[in-house]
Protein backbone atom coordinates (compact mmCIF):
# COMPACT_ATOMS: atom_id res chain seq x y z
CA UNK A 1 0.00 0.00 0.00
CA UNK A 2 2.84 2.43 0.83
CA UNK A 3 4.34 1.87 -2.63
CA UNK A 4 0.98 2.78 -4.12
CA UNK A 5 1.00 6.11 -2.28
CA UNK A 6 4.59 6.74 -3.39
CA UNK A 7 3.78 6.00 -7.03
CA UNK A 8 0.71 8.23 -6.95
CA UNK A 9 2.58 11.11 -5.31
CA UNK A 10 5.39 10.80 -7.84
CA UNK A 11 2.98 10.96 -10.78
CA UNK A 12 1.24 14.01 -9.34
CA UNK A 13 4.53 15.83 -8.76
CA UNK A 14 5.61 15.07 -12.33
CA UNK A 15 2.82 17.28 -13.65
CA UNK A 16 4.45 20.22 -11.89
CA UNK A 17 7.97 19.35 -13.04
CA UNK A 18 8.94 18.30 -9.51
CA UNK A 19 10.94 15.09 -9.08
CA UNK A 20 11.23 13.03 -5.94
CA UNK A 21 14.87 13.01 -4.79
CA UNK A 22 15.88 14.94 -7.93
CA UNK A 23 18.72 17.44 -8.32
CA UNK A 24 16.81 20.66 -9.00
CA UNK A 25 16.42 23.20 -6.18
CA UNK A 26 12.64 22.66 -6.30
CA UNK A 27 12.82 18.85 -6.21
CA UNK A 28 11.54 17.24 -3.03
CA UNK A 29 13.84 14.99 -0.97
CA UNK A 30 12.13 12.38 1.15
CA UNK A 31 13.65 11.41 4.52
CA UNK A 32 10.76 9.31 5.81
CA UNK A 33 8.81 7.00 3.49
CA UNK A 34 5.73 7.58 5.63
CA UNK A 35 5.45 10.99 3.96
CA UNK A 36 3.59 9.61 0.95
CA UNK A 37 0.68 8.14 2.87
CA UNK A 38 0.57 11.13 5.20
CA UNK A 39 0.43 13.58 2.30
CA UNK A 40 -2.16 11.64 0.32
CA UNK A 41 -4.51 10.92 3.23
CA UNK A 42 -4.10 14.09 5.31
CA UNK A 43 -3.82 16.67 2.55
CA UNK A 44 -2.20 20.04 3.23
CA UNK A 45 -2.15 19.41 6.97
CA UNK A 46 -0.09 16.27 6.43
CA UNK A 47 2.24 17.95 3.95
CA UNK A 48 2.89 20.89 6.27
CA UNK A 49 3.24 18.87 9.44
CA UNK A 50 5.55 16.35 7.80
CA UNK A 51 7.80 19.25 6.74
CA UNK A 52 7.81 20.53 10.32
CA UNK A 53 8.75 17.00 11.42
CA UNK A 54 11.63 16.95 8.87
CA UNK A 55 10.15 14.04 6.91
CA UNK A 56 11.01 15.88 3.70
CA UNK A 57 13.10 18.78 2.51
CA UNK A 58 13.62 20.88 -0.55
CA UNK A 59 16.42 23.34 -1.27
CA UNK A 60 13.99 26.13 -2.15
CA UNK A 61 10.59 25.73 -0.52
CA UNK A 62 9.26 28.79 -2.33
CA UNK A 63 10.21 27.41 -5.76
CA UNK A 64 8.76 24.00 -4.93
CA UNK A 65 5.46 25.54 -3.88
CA UNK A 66 5.49 27.91 -6.86
CA UNK A 67 5.82 24.94 -9.20
CA UNK A 68 2.96 23.13 -7.48
CA UNK A 69 0.65 26.13 -7.56
CA UNK A 70 1.52 27.38 -11.03
CA UNK A 71 1.03 23.93 -12.56
CA UNK A 72 -2.68 24.00 -11.71
CA UNK A 73 -2.59 20.31 -10.97
CA UNK A 74 -6.33 20.12 -10.48
CA UNK A 75 -6.80 20.65 -14.21
CA UNK A 76 -3.88 18.64 -15.52
CA UNK A 77 -4.19 15.39 -13.68
CA UNK A 78 -6.21 12.54 -15.12
CA UNK A 79 -9.60 11.72 -13.71
CA UNK A 80 -8.27 8.64 -11.94
CA UNK A 81 -6.36 10.98 -9.65
CA UNK A 82 -9.37 13.12 -8.72
CA UNK A 83 -9.96 11.53 -5.33
CA UNK A 84 -6.27 11.56 -4.49
CA UNK A 85 -5.99 15.21 -5.48
CA UNK A 86 -8.86 16.14 -3.21
CA UNK A 87 -6.92 14.54 -0.38
CA UNK A 88 -3.41 15.50 -1.40
CA UNK A 89 -4.05 19.02 -2.67
CA UNK A 90 -7.08 19.93 -0.58
CA UNK A 91 -6.71 23.59 0.27
CA UNK A 92 -3.03 23.47 -0.74
CA UNK A 93 -3.39 26.82 -2.44
CA UNK A 94 -5.19 28.74 0.30
CA UNK A 95 -1.86 29.53 1.91
CA UNK A 96 -2.62 32.65 3.77
CA UNK A 97 -5.57 31.85 6.10
CA UNK A 98 -6.67 34.33 8.74
CA UNK A 99 -8.76 34.74 11.96
CA UNK A 100 -12.00 35.92 13.59
CA UNK A 101 -11.43 37.66 16.92
CA UNK A 102 -9.18 37.25 19.97
CA UNK A 103 -8.08 33.69 19.21
CA UNK A 104 -5.71 34.78 16.46
CA UNK A 105 -4.30 37.51 18.67
CA UNK A 106 -3.34 34.93 21.26
CA UNK A 107 -2.26 32.28 18.75
CA UNK A 108 -0.24 34.41 16.34
CA UNK A 109 0.28 38.06 17.19
CA UNK A 110 1.07 37.33 20.83
CA UNK A 111 3.88 34.92 19.92
CA UNK A 112 6.24 37.58 21.18
CA UNK A 113 7.26 41.01 19.99
CA UNK A 114 10.88 39.85 19.65
CA UNK A 115 9.99 37.63 16.70
CA UNK A 116 8.27 40.40 14.79
CA UNK A 117 10.80 43.08 15.71
CA UNK A 118 13.54 40.95 14.19
CA UNK A 119 11.53 39.97 11.11
CA UNK A 120 9.72 43.15 10.06
CA UNK A 121 10.84 46.62 9.00
CA UNK A 122 11.78 49.32 11.50
CA UNK A 123 8.17 50.56 11.71
CA UNK A 124 6.85 47.00 12.20
CA UNK A 125 4.47 46.83 9.27
CA UNK A 126 3.03 43.31 9.10
CA UNK A 127 1.43 43.70 5.67
CA UNK A 128 2.46 43.99 2.05
CA UNK A 129 5.00 46.70 1.22
CA UNK A 130 4.84 48.89 -1.90
CA UNK A 131 8.11 48.35 -3.76
CA UNK A 132 7.79 51.03 -6.44
CA UNK A 133 11.09 53.00 -6.41
CA UNK A 134 12.14 51.28 -3.16
CA UNK A 135 15.60 49.83 -2.56
CA UNK A 136 14.85 47.92 0.65
CA UNK A 137 12.08 46.79 2.98
CA UNK A 138 12.11 49.95 5.12
CA UNK A 139 11.67 52.17 2.08
CA UNK A 140 9.00 49.91 0.59
CA UNK A 141 6.96 49.95 3.80
CA UNK A 142 7.18 53.73 4.11
CA UNK A 143 6.06 53.91 0.48
CA UNK A 144 2.99 51.87 1.44
CA UNK A 145 2.15 54.14 4.37
CA UNK A 146 2.57 57.25 2.27
CA UNK A 147 0.45 55.72 -0.48
CA UNK A 148 -2.38 55.07 1.99
CA UNK A 149 -2.21 58.59 3.40
CA UNK A 150 -2.34 60.11 -0.09
CA UNK A 151 -5.25 57.91 -1.13
CA UNK A 152 -7.16 58.98 1.98
CA UNK A 153 -6.52 62.70 1.34
CA UNK A 154 -5.54 63.18 4.97
CA UNK A 155 -5.68 66.70 6.41
CA UNK A 156 -4.45 68.01 9.78
CA UNK A 157 -6.88 67.50 12.62
CA UNK A 158 -8.77 64.62 11.04
CA UNK A 159 -9.85 61.73 13.25
CA UNK A 160 -8.91 58.34 11.76
CA UNK A 161 -9.97 54.83 12.78
CA UNK A 162 -7.39 52.10 12.14
CA UNK A 163 -9.13 48.69 12.25
CA UNK A 164 -6.52 46.03 13.01
CA UNK A 165 -3.81 48.55 13.80
CA UNK A 166 -1.04 46.12 14.73
CA UNK A 167 1.79 47.87 16.52
CA UNK A 168 0.65 51.20 15.09
CA UNK A 169 2.88 51.79 12.06
CA UNK A 170 0.14 53.59 10.13
CA UNK A 171 -1.02 55.60 13.13
CA UNK A 172 2.50 56.71 13.99
CA UNK A 173 3.31 57.67 10.38
CA UNK A 174 0.01 59.49 9.80
CA UNK A 175 0.26 61.38 13.09
CA UNK A 176 3.87 62.42 12.41
CA UNK A 177 3.52 63.32 8.74
CA UNK A 178 -0.09 64.47 8.44
CA UNK A 179 -0.96 65.71 11.95
CA UNK A 180 -4.06 63.55 12.33
CA UNK A 181 -5.50 61.83 15.40
CA UNK A 182 -5.69 58.04 15.20
CA UNK A 183 -7.66 55.44 17.15
CA UNK A 184 -6.20 51.98 16.55
CA UNK A 185 -8.01 48.79 17.53
CA UNK A 186 -6.51 45.31 17.74
CA UNK A 187 -7.21 41.94 19.35
CA UNK A 188 -3.59 41.46 20.46
CA UNK A 189 -2.49 42.46 23.95
CA UNK A 190 1.17 42.34 22.88
CA UNK A 191 0.48 44.80 20.05
CA UNK A 192 -1.30 47.22 22.36
CA UNK A 193 1.53 47.14 24.90
CA UNK A 194 4.35 47.72 22.42
CA UNK A 195 2.32 50.02 20.17
CA UNK A 196 1.68 52.44 23.03
CA UNK A 197 5.41 52.64 23.69
CA UNK A 198 6.27 53.16 20.03
CA UNK A 199 3.67 55.93 19.65
CA UNK A 200 4.31 57.64 22.96
CA UNK A 201 3.76 61.39 22.77
CA UNK A 202 1.68 61.18 19.60
CA UNK A 203 -2.11 61.50 19.22
CA UNK A 204 -2.44 57.75 18.66
CA UNK A 205 -4.78 55.78 20.91
CA UNK A 206 -4.70 51.98 21.18
CA UNK A 207 -7.71 49.91 22.19
CA UNK A 208 -7.91 46.17 22.78
CA UNK A 209 -11.29 45.58 21.19
CA UNK A 210 -13.15 43.94 18.34
CA UNK A 211 -14.33 46.06 15.41
CA UNK A 212 -17.95 45.18 16.18
CA UNK A 213 -17.73 47.18 19.39
CA UNK A 214 -17.04 50.46 17.58
CA UNK A 215 -19.81 53.06 17.39
CA UNK A 216 -18.13 56.46 16.87
CA UNK A 217 -17.73 58.84 13.94
CA UNK A 218 -14.43 59.25 12.07
CA UNK A 219 -13.30 61.37 9.13
CA UNK A 220 -11.34 58.48 7.67
CA UNK A 221 -11.15 54.74 8.24
CA UNK A 222 -8.30 52.44 7.27
CA UNK A 223 -7.84 48.69 7.68
CA UNK A 224 -4.51 47.18 6.64
CA UNK A 225 -4.02 43.41 6.62
CA UNK A 226 -6.89 42.65 8.99
CA UNK A 227 -9.83 41.81 6.73
CA UNK A 228 -8.37 38.39 5.93
CA UNK A 229 -9.26 37.46 9.49
CA UNK A 230 -12.92 38.49 9.40
CA UNK A 231 -14.51 35.43 7.80
CA UNK A 232 -17.13 35.58 5.03
CA UNK A 233 -20.05 35.26 7.46
CA UNK A 234 -18.97 38.58 8.98
CA UNK A 235 -18.14 40.54 5.82
CA UNK A 236 -21.45 42.41 5.73
CA UNK A 237 -21.20 43.23 9.42
CA UNK A 238 -17.65 44.54 8.97
CA UNK A 239 -18.67 46.93 6.19
CA UNK A 240 -21.82 47.95 8.04
CA UNK A 241 -19.75 48.94 11.08
CA UNK A 242 -17.35 50.92 8.86
CA UNK A 243 -20.26 52.63 7.10
CA UNK A 244 -21.83 53.64 10.41
CA UNK A 245 -18.52 54.95 11.79
CA UNK A 246 -17.60 57.02 8.71
CA UNK A 247 -18.82 60.59 8.24
CA UNK A 248 -20.92 61.18 5.14
CA UNK A 249 -18.10 62.67 3.02
CA UNK A 250 -15.35 60.44 4.46
CA UNK A 251 -13.15 57.81 2.84
CA UNK A 252 -12.45 54.22 3.82
CA UNK A 253 -9.33 52.39 2.57
CA UNK A 254 -9.25 48.60 2.81
CA UNK A 255 -5.89 46.86 2.27
CA UNK A 256 -6.38 43.10 2.01
CA UNK A 257 -5.09 39.90 0.50
CA UNK A 258 -7.55 38.34 -1.92
CA UNK A 259 -7.87 35.52 -4.39
CA UNK A 260 -9.46 35.14 -7.85
CA UNK A 261 -12.08 32.60 -6.83
CA UNK A 262 -14.68 32.57 -4.09
CA UNK A 263 -14.10 29.95 -1.40
CA UNK A 264 -15.69 29.43 1.99
CA UNK A 265 -13.18 27.01 3.47
CA UNK A 266 -9.98 27.37 5.46
CA UNK A 267 -6.58 25.77 4.99
CA UNK A 268 -6.17 23.15 7.69
CA UNK A 269 -2.43 23.60 8.26
CA UNK A 270 -2.56 27.41 8.36
CA UNK A 271 -5.66 27.31 10.56
CA UNK A 272 -3.94 25.02 13.04
CA UNK A 273 -0.51 26.64 13.18
CA UNK A 274 -0.64 30.22 11.88
CA UNK A 275 -3.97 32.05 11.50
CA UNK A 276 -6.98 30.37 13.15
CA UNK A 277 -10.51 30.73 11.79
CA UNK A 278 -9.87 32.80 8.69
CA UNK A 279 -10.05 32.91 4.90
CA UNK A 280 -9.25 35.03 1.86
CA UNK A 281 -11.96 37.11 0.17
CA UNK A 282 -12.70 37.26 -3.56
CA UNK A 283 -13.79 40.26 -5.62
CA UNK A 284 -17.29 38.81 -5.82
CA UNK A 285 -17.61 38.27 -2.07
CA UNK A 286 -16.21 41.72 -1.31
CA UNK A 287 -18.40 43.63 -3.75
CA UNK A 288 -21.52 41.83 -2.59
CA UNK A 289 -20.66 42.63 1.02
CA UNK A 290 -20.42 46.41 0.56
CA UNK A 291 -23.22 46.70 -2.00
CA UNK A 292 -25.60 49.56 -1.05
CA UNK A 293 -23.19 50.60 1.70
CA UNK A 294 -20.28 52.10 -0.25
CA UNK A 295 -19.27 53.40 -3.66
CA UNK A 296 -16.06 51.82 -4.93
CA UNK A 297 -13.77 54.74 -5.87
CA UNK A 298 -10.54 52.84 -6.57
CA UNK A 299 -9.25 49.25 -6.70
CA UNK A 300 -5.47 48.84 -6.82
CA UNK A 301 -3.81 45.42 -7.20
CA UNK A 302 -0.10 45.12 -6.38
CA UNK A 303 -0.03 41.48 -5.29
CA UNK A 304 3.35 40.75 -6.86
CA UNK A 305 4.87 43.07 -4.24
CA UNK A 306 3.88 40.63 -1.50
CA UNK A 307 6.29 38.05 -2.92
CA UNK A 308 9.18 40.48 -2.39
CA UNK A 309 7.85 41.46 1.05
CA UNK A 310 7.61 37.87 2.27
CA UNK A 311 11.08 37.02 0.95
CA UNK A 312 12.46 40.06 2.80
CA UNK A 313 10.73 38.88 6.00
CA UNK A 314 12.16 35.40 5.47
CA UNK A 315 15.68 36.77 5.02
CA UNK A 316 15.31 38.78 8.24
CA UNK A 317 13.89 35.79 10.10
CA UNK A 318 16.78 33.54 9.10
CA UNK A 319 19.41 36.23 9.70
CA UNK A 320 18.15 36.86 13.24
CA UNK A 321 17.20 33.31 14.19
CA UNK A 322 20.11 33.12 16.66
CA UNK A 323 18.52 36.01 18.58
CA UNK A 324 15.19 34.25 19.08
CA UNK A 325 15.90 30.52 18.90
CA UNK A 326 16.40 30.19 22.65
CA UNK A 327 12.62 30.74 23.05
CA UNK A 328 11.68 28.53 20.11
CA UNK A 329 12.28 25.02 18.81
CA UNK A 330 13.73 23.76 15.53
CA UNK A 331 10.21 22.63 14.65
CA UNK A 332 9.03 26.22 15.09
CA UNK A 333 11.82 27.35 12.74
CA UNK A 334 10.66 24.91 10.07
CA UNK A 335 7.02 25.90 10.61
CA UNK A 336 7.76 29.58 10.17
CA UNK A 337 9.99 28.93 7.15
CA UNK A 338 7.24 26.88 5.52
CA UNK A 339 4.68 29.61 6.23
CA UNK A 340 6.71 32.51 4.81
CA UNK A 341 8.01 30.71 1.73
CA UNK A 342 4.70 29.05 0.86
CA UNK A 343 3.00 32.41 1.03
CA UNK A 344 5.65 33.99 -1.18
CA UNK A 345 5.06 31.24 -3.75
CA UNK A 346 1.31 31.84 -3.73
CA UNK A 347 1.81 35.50 -4.61
CA UNK A 348 4.55 34.72 -7.14
CA UNK A 349 2.19 32.36 -8.91
CA UNK A 350 -0.52 35.07 -8.76
CA UNK A 351 -2.86 32.72 -6.94
CA UNK A 352 -3.04 35.33 -4.17
CA UNK A 353 -3.49 39.04 -4.79
CA UNK A 354 -3.10 42.22 -2.72
CA UNK A 355 -5.77 44.88 -3.06
CA UNK A 356 -6.14 48.43 -1.82
CA UNK A 357 -9.76 49.48 -2.20
CA UNK A 358 -10.96 53.04 -1.58
CA UNK A 359 -14.63 53.40 -0.68
CA UNK A 360 -16.90 56.38 -0.11
CA UNK A 361 -20.47 56.50 1.18
CA UNK A 362 -22.03 58.60 -1.56
CA UNK A 363 -19.38 58.96 -4.27
CA UNK A 364 -16.83 61.77 -4.51
CA UNK A 365 -18.26 64.79 -6.33
CA UNK A 366 -16.33 65.29 -9.55
CA UNK A 367 -14.65 61.90 -9.22
CA UNK A 368 -11.83 60.44 -7.11
CA UNK A 369 -8.19 60.90 -8.14
CA UNK A 370 -6.09 57.99 -6.89
CA UNK A 371 -2.39 57.94 -6.04
CA UNK A 372 -0.05 55.28 -7.41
Amino acid sequence: MDNKYKKLAGEIFEFAGVHINGSNPWDIRIHNEGFYKRAITEGQLGVGESYMDAWWDVEKVDEFMYKIIRAQLEEKTHQKFSLALNLFLARLFNLQSKRRAFIVGEKHYDLGNDLFQHMLDKRMNYSCAYWKDAANLNEAQENKLELICRKLYLKPGMRVLDIGCGWGPFGKYAAEKYNVNVVGITVSREQVELGRKLCEGLPVEFRLTDYREMNEKFDRIVSVGMFEHVGYKNYRTFFSVAQQCLIDDGLFLLHTIGRPTSIKTIDQWTHKYIFPNSMLPSIALLSKSFENLFIMEDWHNFGADYDKTLMAWYDNFVAHWDNIKSQNSERFFRMWKYFLLSDAAAFRARRNQLWQIVLSKNGITGGYQSAR
